[in-house]
Protein backbone atom coordinates (compact mmCIF):
# COMPACT_ATOMS: atom_id res chain seq x y z
CA UNK A 1 0.00 0.00 0.00
CA UNK A 2 1.36 3.12 -1.24
CA UNK A 3 0.85 5.45 2.05
CA UNK A 4 3.49 8.06 2.37
CA UNK A 5 4.46 10.60 5.43
CA UNK A 6 2.68 13.19 3.00
CA UNK A 7 -0.45 10.96 2.98
CA UNK A 8 0.10 10.55 6.85
CA UNK A 9 0.06 14.24 7.37
CA UNK A 10 -3.44 14.91 5.60
CA UNK A 11 -5.03 12.12 7.10
CA UNK A 12 -3.74 13.72 10.35
CA UNK A 13 -4.89 17.72 9.18
CA UNK A 14 -8.27 15.99 8.06
CA UNK A 15 -8.52 14.87 11.35
CA UNK A 16 -7.39 18.37 12.96
CA UNK A 17 -10.55 19.79 11.33
CA UNK A 18 -12.94 17.75 12.02
CA UNK A 19 -11.53 18.35 15.87
CA UNK A 20 -11.14 22.14 15.20
CA UNK A 21 -14.94 22.25 13.77
CA UNK A 22 -16.56 20.35 17.15
CA UNK A 23 -14.55 22.95 18.98
CA UNK A 24 -15.90 25.37 17.48
CA UNK A 25 -19.31 24.57 17.72
CA UNK A 26 -18.86 23.09 21.43
CA UNK A 27 -17.27 26.69 22.26
CA UNK A 28 -20.07 29.05 20.71
CA UNK A 29 -22.69 26.73 22.04
CA UNK A 30 -21.16 27.29 25.52
CA UNK A 31 -20.99 31.15 25.23
CA UNK A 32 -24.73 30.84 24.18
CA UNK A 33 -25.51 29.05 26.74
CA UNK A 34 -22.88 28.23 28.92
CA UNK A 35 -24.52 29.81 32.24
CA UNK A 36 -27.73 28.46 31.60
CA UNK A 37 -26.52 25.28 31.31
CA UNK A 38 -24.27 25.49 34.55
CA UNK A 39 -27.59 26.67 36.20
CA UNK A 40 -29.45 23.69 35.34
CA UNK A 41 -26.27 22.01 36.38
CA UNK A 42 -25.94 23.39 39.77
CA UNK A 43 -29.66 23.66 40.83
CA UNK A 44 -31.55 20.63 38.74
CA UNK A 45 -29.68 17.18 40.22
CA UNK A 46 -30.97 16.80 43.37
CA UNK A 47 -33.00 13.49 42.07
CA UNK A 48 -30.85 11.15 39.87
CA UNK A 49 -33.48 10.97 37.05
CA UNK A 50 -33.03 14.71 36.82
CA UNK A 51 -29.32 14.36 36.92
CA UNK A 52 -29.45 12.12 34.36
CA UNK A 53 -31.70 13.67 31.97
CA UNK A 54 -29.80 16.77 32.72
CA UNK A 55 -26.26 15.21 31.66
CA UNK A 56 -28.23 14.16 28.21
CA UNK A 57 -29.30 17.28 27.28
CA UNK A 58 -26.10 19.98 27.91
CA UNK A 59 -24.17 16.73 26.33
CA UNK A 60 -26.32 16.74 22.85
CA UNK A 61 -26.55 20.17 22.98
CA UNK A 62 -22.88 20.87 23.40
CA UNK A 63 -21.65 17.65 21.40
CA UNK A 64 -18.66 16.95 24.11
CA UNK A 65 -19.49 14.38 26.88
CA UNK A 66 -15.66 15.78 28.09
CA UNK A 67 -16.93 18.98 28.53
CA UNK A 68 -19.79 17.83 30.78
CA UNK A 69 -17.37 15.80 32.85
CA UNK A 70 -15.09 18.55 33.25
CA UNK A 71 -17.97 21.10 34.27
CA UNK A 72 -19.10 18.10 36.61
CA UNK A 73 -15.39 17.73 38.37
CA UNK A 74 -15.19 20.97 38.71
CA UNK A 75 -18.61 21.41 40.80
CA UNK A 76 -18.00 19.06 42.64
CA UNK A 77 -14.20 20.53 43.23
CA UNK A 78 -16.59 23.19 44.26
CA UNK A 79 -18.80 21.62 46.45
CA UNK A 80 -21.84 22.70 43.94
CA UNK A 81 -22.60 19.28 43.08
CA UNK A 82 -22.63 15.87 45.14
CA UNK A 83 -20.67 12.66 44.13
CA UNK A 84 -24.12 11.17 44.05
CA UNK A 85 -25.46 13.73 41.84
CA UNK A 86 -22.50 13.90 39.93
CA UNK A 87 -22.56 10.14 38.86
CA UNK A 88 -26.34 10.71 37.68
CA UNK A 89 -25.11 13.53 35.07
CA UNK A 90 -22.32 11.71 33.89
CA UNK A 91 -24.58 8.53 32.69
CA UNK A 92 -26.52 11.39 31.22
CA UNK A 93 -23.54 12.48 29.59
CA UNK A 94 -22.55 9.07 28.13
CA UNK A 95 -26.31 8.86 26.42
CA UNK A 96 -25.73 12.48 25.55
CA UNK A 97 -22.70 11.68 23.32
CA UNK A 98 -24.37 9.13 21.33
CA UNK A 99 -25.79 11.88 19.74
CA UNK A 100 -22.50 13.23 17.94
CA UNK A 101 -22.95 9.19 16.17
CA UNK A 102 -25.67 9.81 14.98
CA UNK A 103 -24.71 13.28 13.56
CA UNK A 104 -22.15 11.40 11.85
CA UNK A 105 -23.91 8.50 10.24
CA UNK A 106 -26.91 10.34 9.14
CA UNK A 107 -25.21 13.81 7.66
CA UNK A 108 -21.91 12.10 7.09
CA UNK A 109 -22.86 8.90 5.42
CA UNK A 110 -26.27 9.46 4.16
CA UNK A 111 -26.53 13.06 2.87
CA UNK A 112 -23.35 14.30 1.31
CA UNK A 113 -23.18 17.71 3.68
CA UNK A 114 -19.90 18.24 1.88
CA UNK A 115 -21.67 20.16 -0.97
CA UNK A 116 -23.57 22.83 1.35
CA UNK A 117 -20.76 23.02 3.92
CA UNK A 118 -18.79 25.66 2.21
CA UNK A 119 -21.97 28.27 2.05
CA UNK A 120 -22.94 27.24 5.53
CA UNK A 121 -19.40 28.68 5.96
CA UNK A 122 -20.04 31.82 3.97
CA UNK A 123 -23.53 32.23 6.03
CA UNK A 124 -21.37 31.69 9.26
CA UNK A 125 -19.07 34.25 8.65
CA UNK A 126 -21.28 37.13 7.52
CA UNK A 127 -22.99 36.03 10.90
CA UNK A 128 -19.48 36.82 12.92
CA UNK A 129 -19.06 39.68 11.93
CA UNK A 130 -22.55 41.19 13.25
CA UNK A 131 -22.21 43.99 15.90
CA UNK A 132 -24.59 41.34 17.56
CA UNK A 133 -22.92 39.09 20.34
CA UNK A 134 -25.14 36.27 20.06
CA UNK A 135 -25.51 36.70 16.14
CA UNK A 136 -21.37 36.41 16.50
CA UNK A 137 -21.63 33.04 18.27
CA UNK A 138 -24.34 31.44 15.71
CA UNK A 139 -22.01 32.25 13.62
CA UNK A 140 -19.52 30.34 15.14
CA UNK A 141 -21.45 27.27 15.53
CA UNK A 142 -22.70 27.56 11.77
CA UNK A 143 -19.02 27.78 11.03
CA UNK A 144 -17.80 24.85 13.02
CA UNK A 145 -20.51 22.98 12.17
CA UNK A 146 -19.88 23.22 8.40
CA UNK A 147 -15.90 22.46 9.74
CA UNK A 148 -16.68 19.59 10.88
CA UNK A 149 -18.22 17.69 7.87
CA UNK A 150 -15.92 19.47 5.49
CA UNK A 151 -13.25 17.43 7.87
CA UNK A 152 -15.04 14.30 7.67
CA UNK A 153 -15.09 13.98 3.82
CA UNK A 154 -11.13 14.89 4.09
CA UNK A 155 -10.91 11.93 6.41
CA UNK A 156 -13.04 10.01 3.66
CA UNK A 157 -10.74 10.96 0.85
CA UNK A 158 -7.69 10.26 2.42
CA UNK A 159 -8.20 7.15 3.76
CA UNK A 160 -7.00 4.68 1.39
CA UNK A 161 -9.23 2.09 -0.48
CA UNK A 162 -9.39 -0.88 1.25
CA UNK A 163 -10.47 -2.42 -2.07
CA UNK A 164 -6.95 -1.14 -4.33
CA UNK A 165 -4.83 -2.66 -1.24
CA UNK A 166 -5.55 -6.04 -0.52
CA UNK A 167 -2.31 -6.29 1.44
CA UNK A 168 -3.70 -4.17 4.10
CA UNK A 169 -6.57 -6.11 3.98
CA UNK A 170 -4.70 -9.24 4.88
CA UNK A 171 -2.23 -7.23 7.24
CA UNK A 172 -5.48 -6.15 9.21
CA UNK A 173 -6.91 -9.98 9.18
CA UNK A 174 -4.66 -11.50 11.20
CA UNK A 175 -5.30 -9.32 13.67
CA UNK A 176 -9.69 -8.81 13.64
CA UNK A 177 -9.73 -12.90 12.99
CA UNK A 178 -8.91 -13.69 16.89
CA UNK A 179 -12.39 -14.28 17.96
CA UNK A 180 -12.81 -12.99 21.82
CA UNK A 181 -9.14 -11.74 21.73
CA UNK A 182 -9.43 -9.56 18.72
CA UNK A 183 -12.20 -8.02 20.45
CA UNK A 184 -10.52 -7.35 23.78
CA UNK A 185 -7.38 -5.79 21.47
CA UNK A 186 -9.63 -3.79 19.71
CA UNK A 187 -11.43 -2.85 23.14
CA UNK A 188 -7.91 -1.44 24.34
CA UNK A 189 -7.05 0.26 20.80
CA UNK A 190 -10.84 1.93 21.34
CA UNK A 191 -9.49 3.28 24.36
CA UNK A 192 -6.29 4.33 23.42
CA UNK A 193 -7.39 6.22 20.20
CA UNK A 194 -9.44 8.00 22.36
CA UNK A 195 -6.88 8.78 25.53
CA UNK A 196 -4.61 9.78 22.05
CA UNK A 197 -6.35 12.68 20.49
CA UNK A 198 -8.80 13.18 23.97
CA UNK A 199 -12.11 12.88 22.07
CA UNK A 200 -14.63 10.33 22.00
CA UNK A 201 -16.50 12.49 19.45
CA UNK A 202 -13.16 12.26 16.81
CA UNK A 203 -12.48 8.79 17.89
CA UNK A 204 -16.03 7.58 16.91
CA UNK A 205 -15.83 9.42 13.90
CA UNK A 206 -12.65 7.45 13.02
CA UNK A 207 -13.91 4.52 13.69
CA UNK A 208 -17.32 4.82 11.50
CA UNK A 209 -15.29 5.90 9.01
CA UNK A 210 -13.57 2.55 8.96
CA UNK A 211 -16.21 0.34 8.78
CA UNK A 212 -17.64 2.63 6.06
CA UNK A 213 -14.60 1.56 4.18
CA UNK A 214 -14.36 -1.71 4.95
CA UNK A 215 -11.71 -1.67 7.10
CA UNK A 216 -13.01 -3.47 10.30
CA UNK A 217 -15.68 -5.81 10.45
CA UNK A 218 -19.23 -4.84 12.95
CA UNK A 219 -18.29 -6.37 16.10
CA UNK A 220 -14.50 -4.97 15.86
CA UNK A 221 -16.06 -1.72 15.17
CA UNK A 222 -18.34 -2.09 18.34
CA UNK A 223 -15.74 -3.23 20.50
CA UNK A 224 -14.34 -0.34 19.61
CA UNK A 225 -16.86 1.98 20.43
CA UNK A 226 -16.73 0.26 24.26
CA UNK A 227 -12.96 1.15 24.23
CA UNK A 228 -13.75 4.69 23.55
CA UNK A 229 -16.30 4.53 26.36
CA UNK A 230 -13.51 3.95 28.83
CA UNK A 231 -10.95 6.19 27.02
CA UNK A 232 -13.38 9.22 27.41
CA UNK A 233 -13.14 8.45 31.44
CA UNK A 234 -9.54 9.94 31.30
CA UNK A 235 -10.43 13.22 30.74
CA UNK A 236 -11.96 13.72 33.87
CA UNK A 237 -9.36 12.19 35.62
CA UNK A 238 -6.59 14.29 34.45
CA UNK A 239 -8.71 17.13 35.01
CA UNK A 240 -9.16 15.76 38.68
CA UNK A 241 -5.23 15.79 39.57
CA UNK A 242 -5.26 19.41 40.81
CA UNK A 243 -8.56 19.14 42.47
CA UNK A 244 -9.35 18.24 45.98
CA UNK A 245 -10.61 14.44 46.53
CA UNK A 246 -14.09 15.30 46.08
CA UNK A 247 -13.34 15.75 42.18
CA UNK A 248 -10.89 12.62 42.10
CA UNK A 249 -13.78 10.91 43.51
CA UNK A 250 -16.21 12.17 40.68
CA UNK A 251 -13.25 11.18 38.02
CA UNK A 252 -13.25 7.34 39.97
CA UNK A 253 -17.09 7.28 39.66
CA UNK A 254 -17.23 7.88 36.00
CA UNK A 255 -14.74 5.40 35.47
CA UNK A 256 -16.09 2.88 37.38
CA UNK A 257 -19.37 3.46 35.85
CA UNK A 258 -17.48 2.67 32.33
CA UNK A 259 -15.79 0.18 32.92
CA UNK A 260 -19.02 -1.31 34.76
CA UNK A 261 -20.77 -1.16 31.10
CA UNK A 262 -17.69 -2.72 29.82
CA UNK A 263 -18.05 -5.76 31.77
CA UNK A 264 -21.31 -6.65 31.32
CA UNK A 265 -21.86 -5.49 27.39
CA UNK A 266 -18.25 -7.83 26.77
CA UNK A 267 -20.77 -11.14 28.95
CA UNK A 268 -23.24 -10.22 26.60
CA UNK A 269 -21.42 -9.10 23.70
CA UNK A 270 -22.29 -11.47 20.70
CA UNK A 271 -26.24 -11.60 21.34
CA UNK A 272 -26.13 -8.32 21.68
CA UNK A 273 -24.73 -7.87 18.30
CA UNK A 274 -26.60 -10.40 16.90
CA UNK A 275 -30.07 -8.53 18.20
CA UNK A 276 -28.71 -5.30 16.96
CA UNK A 277 -27.99 -6.78 13.38
CA UNK A 278 -31.49 -8.32 13.16
CA UNK A 279 -32.44 -4.84 13.69
CA UNK A 280 -30.43 -3.12 11.67
CA UNK A 281 -31.02 -6.11 8.38
CA UNK A 282 -35.30 -5.16 9.18
CA UNK A 283 -34.63 -1.51 8.79
CA UNK A 284 -32.21 -1.03 5.94
CA UNK A 285 -32.39 -4.46 4.52
CA UNK A 286 -28.66 -4.96 5.02
CA UNK A 287 -27.15 -7.00 7.49
CA UNK A 288 -24.41 -5.57 9.16
CA UNK A 289 -21.98 -8.66 9.63
CA UNK A 290 -22.29 -9.08 5.57
CA UNK A 291 -22.63 -5.28 3.96
CA UNK A 292 -20.27 -2.34 5.23
CA UNK A 293 -22.60 0.17 4.43
CA UNK A 294 -24.68 -0.73 6.97
CA UNK A 295 -22.17 -0.66 9.61
CA UNK A 296 -22.03 2.53 10.90
CA UNK A 297 -25.63 3.04 11.52
CA UNK A 298 -25.59 -0.49 13.38
CA UNK A 299 -22.45 0.57 15.40
CA UNK A 300 -24.98 4.24 16.12
CA UNK A 301 -27.54 1.88 17.47
CA UNK A 302 -25.34 -0.37 19.18
CA UNK A 303 -23.53 3.09 20.85
CA UNK A 304 -27.04 4.21 22.09
CA UNK A 305 -28.70 1.35 23.59
CA UNK A 306 -25.93 0.09 25.20
CA UNK A 307 -25.51 3.48 26.99
CA UNK A 308 -29.07 3.52 27.55
CA UNK A 309 -29.25 0.54 28.93
CA UNK A 310 -26.12 0.71 31.11
CA UNK A 311 -28.09 3.67 32.34
CA UNK A 312 -30.91 1.97 33.22
CA UNK A 313 -29.18 -0.92 34.92
CA UNK A 314 -26.87 1.38 37.21
CA UNK A 315 -28.81 3.58 37.59
CA UNK A 316 -30.04 1.92 41.07
CA UNK A 317 -26.70 1.39 41.89
CA UNK A 318 -25.49 4.63 42.68
CA UNK A 319 -25.17 4.63 45.74
CA UNK A 320 -22.54 1.32 45.64
CA UNK A 321 -20.37 2.80 42.87
CA UNK A 322 -20.11 6.08 45.28
CA UNK A 323 -19.31 4.10 47.77
CA UNK A 324 -16.55 2.35 45.42
CA UNK A 325 -15.14 5.87 44.57
CA UNK A 326 -14.93 7.07 48.24
CA UNK A 327 -12.87 3.35 48.88
CA UNK A 328 -10.55 4.21 45.83
CA UNK A 329 -10.17 8.05 46.90
CA UNK A 330 -9.77 8.20 50.77
CA UNK A 331 -10.88 11.86 52.67
CA UNK A 332 -7.49 14.18 52.56
CA UNK A 333 -7.59 16.00 55.60
CA UNK A 334 -7.11 19.44 55.22
CA UNK A 335 -3.66 21.37 56.13
CA UNK A 336 -4.62 23.54 58.89
CA UNK A 337 -3.72 26.94 57.85
CA UNK A 338 -3.67 30.64 59.40
CA UNK A 339 -7.14 32.03 59.51
CA UNK A 340 -5.76 34.88 57.94
CA UNK A 341 -5.15 32.76 54.37
CA UNK A 342 -8.36 32.11 52.25
CA UNK A 343 -9.63 28.85 51.75
CA UNK A 344 -11.87 29.26 48.93
CA UNK A 345 -10.79 31.63 47.08
CA UNK A 346 -8.89 29.58 44.40
CA UNK A 347 -7.99 30.37 40.91
CA UNK A 348 -9.73 27.11 39.46
CA UNK A 349 -13.01 28.26 41.20
CA UNK A 350 -12.51 31.13 38.85
CA UNK A 351 -13.40 29.16 35.44
CA UNK A 352 -17.35 29.52 36.27
CA UNK A 353 -19.56 31.91 37.83
CA UNK A 354 -21.18 29.28 39.69
CA UNK A 355 -18.00 27.80 41.01
CA UNK A 356 -16.68 31.46 42.01
CA UNK A 357 -20.29 32.35 43.25
CA UNK A 358 -19.91 29.24 45.59
CA UNK A 359 -16.47 29.98 46.57
CA UNK A 360 -17.25 33.47 47.83
CA UNK A 361 -20.13 32.17 49.76
CA UNK A 362 -18.10 29.22 51.74
CA UNK A 363 -14.80 31.95 52.20
CA UNK A 364 -17.94 34.70 53.55
CA UNK A 365 -19.62 32.05 55.76
CA UNK A 366 -15.99 30.60 56.99
CA UNK A 367 -15.47 34.16 57.68
CA UNK A 368 -18.71 34.54 60.05
CA UNK A 369 -17.98 31.17 61.68
CA UNK A 370 -14.13 31.65 62.34
CA UNK A 371 -12.58 34.75 63.04
CA UNK A 372 -15.93 36.53 63.67
CA UNK A 373 -17.46 33.90 65.82
CA UNK A 374 -14.35 33.94 68.26
CA UNK A 375 -14.84 37.73 68.35
CA UNK A 376 -18.80 37.57 69.34
CA UNK A 377 -18.44 34.22 71.70
CA UNK A 378 -15.35 35.21 73.44
CA UNK A 379 -16.36 39.22 73.23
CA UNK A 380 -19.29 38.27 75.02
CA UNK A 381 -17.68 36.02 77.69
CA UNK A 382 -18.46 32.58 76.76
CA UNK A 383 -15.70 29.83 75.28
CA UNK A 384 -16.60 28.97 72.15
CA UNK A 385 -16.84 24.89 73.18
CA UNK A 386 -19.27 25.96 75.44
CA UNK A 387 -21.40 27.67 73.34
CA UNK A 388 -21.48 24.99 70.84
CA UNK A 389 -22.23 22.54 73.70
CA UNK A 390 -26.13 21.91 74.20
CA UNK A 391 -26.07 23.36 77.85
CA UNK A 392 -28.88 26.52 77.74
CA UNK A 393 -27.39 29.48 77.69
CA UNK A 394 -28.87 30.98 81.00
CA UNK A 395 -26.73 28.22 82.77
CA UNK A 396 -24.23 28.45 80.32
CA UNK A 397 -23.98 32.29 81.20
CA UNK A 398 -24.30 31.21 84.86
CA UNK A 399 -20.89 28.67 85.10
CA UNK A 400 -18.52 31.00 82.82
CA UNK A 401 -16.27 33.70 83.19
CA UNK A 402 -17.80 36.82 83.08
CA UNK A 403 -15.03 38.24 80.57
CA UNK A 404 -12.27 36.53 78.51
CA UNK A 405 -9.64 38.36 77.02
CA UNK A 406 -9.95 38.93 73.43
CA UNK A 407 -8.20 41.95 71.41
CA UNK A 408 -10.51 42.76 68.62
CA UNK A 409 -8.42 45.01 67.14
CA UNK A 410 -5.68 42.70 66.76
CA UNK A 411 -8.05 40.01 65.49
CA UNK A 412 -10.22 42.77 63.11
CA UNK A 413 -6.46 43.82 61.70
CA UNK A 414 -4.48 40.01 61.66
CA UNK A 415 -7.69 37.94 60.42
CA UNK A 416 -10.99 39.85 59.48
CA UNK A 417 -9.31 42.80 57.38
CA UNK A 418 -7.48 40.61 55.29
CA UNK A 419 -10.17 38.24 54.06
CA UNK A 420 -12.20 40.80 53.85
CA UNK A 421 -9.98 42.50 51.15
CA UNK A 422 -9.24 39.10 49.41
CA UNK A 423 -12.79 38.81 49.31
CA UNK A 424 -13.61 42.15 47.72
CA UNK A 425 -11.13 41.28 45.33
CA UNK A 426 -11.86 38.00 44.48
CA UNK A 427 -15.66 39.21 43.86
CA UNK A 428 -14.14 41.88 41.29
CA UNK A 429 -12.11 39.60 39.10
CA UNK A 430 -14.74 36.48 39.30
CA UNK A 431 -17.34 39.34 37.39
CA UNK A 432 -14.36 40.04 34.91
CA UNK A 433 -13.63 37.00 34.32
CA UNK A 434 -17.29 35.24 34.17
CA UNK A 435 -19.14 37.65 33.06
CA UNK A 436 -21.89 37.08 35.29
CA UNK A 437 -25.63 37.24 34.31
CA UNK A 438 -27.68 40.62 35.91
CA UNK A 439 -29.11 37.68 38.32
CA UNK A 440 -25.48 36.67 39.48
CA UNK A 441 -24.11 39.87 39.66
CA UNK A 442 -27.10 40.54 42.54
CA UNK A 443 -25.84 37.49 44.18
CA UNK A 444 -22.33 38.67 44.50
CA UNK A 445 -23.65 42.27 45.50
CA UNK A 446 -25.46 40.60 48.59
CA UNK A 447 -22.42 38.60 49.49
CA UNK A 448 -20.48 41.33 49.66
CA UNK A 449 -23.66 43.59 51.17
CA UNK A 450 -23.23 40.63 54.38
CA UNK A 451 -19.53 41.30 54.22
CA UNK A 452 -19.64 44.50 54.50
CA UNK A 453 -22.24 44.16 57.34
CA UNK A 454 -19.66 41.54 59.08
CA UNK A 455 -16.93 43.87 59.74
CA UNK A 456 -19.09 47.00 60.89
CA UNK A 457 -20.49 44.22 63.04
CA UNK A 458 -17.30 43.06 64.17
CA UNK A 459 -16.26 46.73 64.93
CA UNK A 460 -19.34 47.37 67.19
CA UNK A 461 -18.55 44.53 69.75
CA UNK A 462 -15.15 46.52 70.85
CA UNK A 463 -17.22 49.34 72.92
CA UNK A 464 -19.93 46.50 73.74
CA UNK A 465 -17.14 44.71 75.18
CA UNK A 466 -15.58 47.10 77.02
CA UNK A 467 -18.64 47.92 78.66
CA UNK A 468 -18.82 44.25 79.48
CA UNK A 469 -15.68 43.83 81.41
CA UNK A 470 -16.44 46.73 83.68
CA UNK A 471 -20.08 46.07 84.54
CA UNK A 472 -20.09 42.74 85.01
CA UNK A 473 -17.93 43.01 87.72
CA UNK A 474 -20.12 45.01 89.16
CA UNK A 475 -21.66 45.00 92.74
CA UNK A 476 -24.79 45.71 91.19
CA UNK A 477 -27.34 42.71 90.46
CA UNK A 478 -29.67 44.70 88.27
CA UNK A 479 -27.16 46.19 86.29
CA UNK A 480 -25.11 42.61 85.92
CA UNK A 481 -29.10 41.17 84.95
CA UNK A 482 -29.12 43.29 82.52
CA UNK A 483 -25.61 43.39 80.42
CA UNK A 484 -26.77 39.25 80.85
CA UNK A 485 -29.57 40.15 78.91
CA UNK A 486 -28.03 41.73 76.31
CA UNK A 487 -24.88 38.89 75.88
CA UNK A 488 -28.20 36.00 76.15
CA UNK A 489 -30.32 38.00 73.26
CA UNK A 490 -26.77 37.98 71.01
CA UNK A 491 -25.58 34.78 71.63
CA UNK A 492 -28.44 32.90 70.99
CA UNK A 493 -28.30 34.22 66.98
CA UNK A 494 -24.60 33.11 67.03
CA UNK A 495 -25.21 30.04 68.71
CA UNK A 496 -27.78 29.12 65.74
CA UNK A 497 -25.70 30.41 63.12
CA UNK A 498 -22.86 28.25 64.24
CA UNK A 499 -25.09 25.43 64.13
CA UNK A 500 -26.32 25.88 60.27
CA UNK A 501 -25.27 22.54 58.99
CA UNK A 502 -26.03 20.45 55.75
CA UNK A 503 -28.70 22.45 53.25
CA UNK A 504 -31.88 20.11 54.34
CA UNK A 505 -31.43 21.84 57.71
CA UNK A 506 -31.37 25.29 56.66
CA UNK A 507 -34.72 26.48 56.46
CA UNK A 508 -35.58 25.75 59.79
CA UNK A 509 -32.17 27.14 61.15
CA UNK A 510 -33.06 30.52 59.04
CA UNK A 511 -36.32 30.42 61.02
CA UNK A 512 -34.58 30.13 64.36
CA UNK A 513 -32.92 33.25 63.55
CA UNK A 514 -35.22 35.13 62.36
CA UNK A 515 -37.81 34.71 65.06
CA UNK A 516 -34.75 36.56 67.34
CA UNK A 517 -34.98 39.60 65.23
CA UNK A 518 -38.84 40.68 67.58
CA UNK A 519 -36.62 40.07 70.45
CA UNK A 520 -33.84 41.95 69.35
CA UNK A 521 -35.93 44.96 69.02
CA UNK A 522 -36.81 44.71 72.03
CA UNK A 523 -33.38 44.85 73.54
CA UNK A 524 -33.34 48.82 73.44
CA UNK A 525 -33.98 49.90 77.06
CA UNK A 526 -33.82 53.73 76.29
CA UNK A 527 -36.71 52.43 73.25
CA UNK A 528 -38.77 49.80 75.48
CA UNK A 529 -39.34 52.64 78.35
CA UNK A 530 -37.60 49.92 80.50
CA UNK A 531 -34.62 52.50 81.28
CA UNK A 532 -37.32 54.80 82.97
CA UNK A 533 -38.29 51.87 85.05
CA UNK A 534 -35.24 50.82 86.28
CA UNK A 535 -34.32 54.67 87.53
CA UNK A 536 -37.68 55.20 88.52
CA UNK A 537 -36.75 52.51 91.07
CA UNK A 538 -33.25 53.69 91.88
CA UNK A 539 -32.36 50.38 90.21
CA UNK A 540 -28.87 51.70 88.64
CA UNK A 541 -26.98 55.35 88.65
CA UNK A 542 -27.89 58.47 86.34
CA UNK A 543 -23.91 56.49 85.13
CA UNK A 544 -25.10 53.28 84.53
CA UNK A 545 -28.46 54.30 82.49
CA UNK A 546 -26.67 56.17 80.32
CA UNK A 547 -23.71 53.39 79.36
CA UNK A 548 -27.25 50.44 79.47
CA UNK A 549 -28.85 53.52 76.66
CA UNK A 550 -25.93 52.94 74.48
CA UNK A 551 -25.08 49.51 74.64
CA UNK A 552 -28.68 48.42 74.78
CA UNK A 553 -28.97 50.37 71.26
CA UNK A 554 -25.58 48.66 70.09
CA UNK A 555 -26.25 44.88 71.18
CA UNK A 556 -29.75 45.08 69.58
CA UNK A 557 -28.00 46.36 66.26
CA UNK A 558 -25.33 43.56 66.76
CA UNK A 559 -27.77 41.19 67.08
CA UNK A 560 -30.41 42.51 64.04
CA UNK A 561 -27.45 42.77 62.01
CA UNK A 562 -26.37 39.00 62.56
CA UNK A 563 -29.36 38.07 61.61
CA UNK A 564 -29.50 40.20 58.19
CA UNK A 565 -25.57 38.53 57.42
CA UNK A 566 -27.25 34.79 57.87
CA UNK A 567 -30.42 35.30 55.74
CA UNK A 568 -27.73 36.93 53.05
CA UNK A 569 -24.89 34.62 53.38
CA UNK A 570 -27.24 31.39 53.62
CA UNK A 571 -29.55 32.37 50.73
CA UNK A 572 -27.25 34.80 48.83
CA UNK A 573 -29.48 34.78 45.57
CA UNK A 574 -32.42 35.84 46.94
CA UNK A 575 -32.81 39.32 46.35
CA UNK A 576 -31.21 42.08 48.01
CA UNK A 577 -32.23 42.24 51.71
CA UNK A 578 -34.04 46.46 51.71
CA UNK A 579 -34.88 46.13 55.33
CA UNK A 580 -31.25 46.08 56.19
CA UNK A 581 -30.98 49.80 58.11
CA UNK A 582 -26.92 51.03 58.11
CA UNK A 583 -28.32 54.90 58.19
CA UNK A 584 -27.53 54.86 61.55
CA UNK A 585 -24.22 52.75 61.13
CA UNK A 586 -20.81 54.10 61.37
CA UNK A 587 -18.81 53.95 58.13
CA UNK A 588 -16.17 51.41 58.30
CA UNK A 589 -13.40 51.38 56.23
CA UNK A 590 -10.91 48.05 56.50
Amino acid sequence: MDFGFTDLLTLLGSLGLFLYGMKVMSDSLMMLAGNQMRSILATTTSNRFFALLTGFLITAAIQSSSATTLMVVSFVNASLLTLTEAVGVIMGANIGTTVTAWLITILGFKVKMSAIALPLVGAGFLLTISKSEKARQWGYFTVGFALLFIGLQFLKDSVPNIGDNPEALAFLAEYTSRGFLSVLMFLVIGAILTLVIQSSSAAMALTLLMCFEGWIAFDIAAAMVVGQNIGTTITANLAAIIGNYHAKRAARAHLIFNVFGAVWILILFYPFLDTVGQAVEQIEGISPFLSAAAIPIAISIFHTVFNILNAIVLIGFIKIIVNLAIRMVPAVEEKEVEIDQPQFLTESSLKYSQTGIKALTDESVRLLGNAAYKVFAHGLGVHRHDLESEQDIHKLLDISPRTIKIDIDLVYATQIKIIYSRILEYATKLQKLTKPTQQQIETIRNILVADRLLVQTVKRMKPLQENLERYMQSDNETLRREYNVLRRRILKVVREIKRIGPAENLANHLERIEKQRSKAEQMDVLLTGHIEELLATDAVTDEMASSLINDSSNAARITINLIDIAMILYKPQDKLINSIDDRNAEQYHP
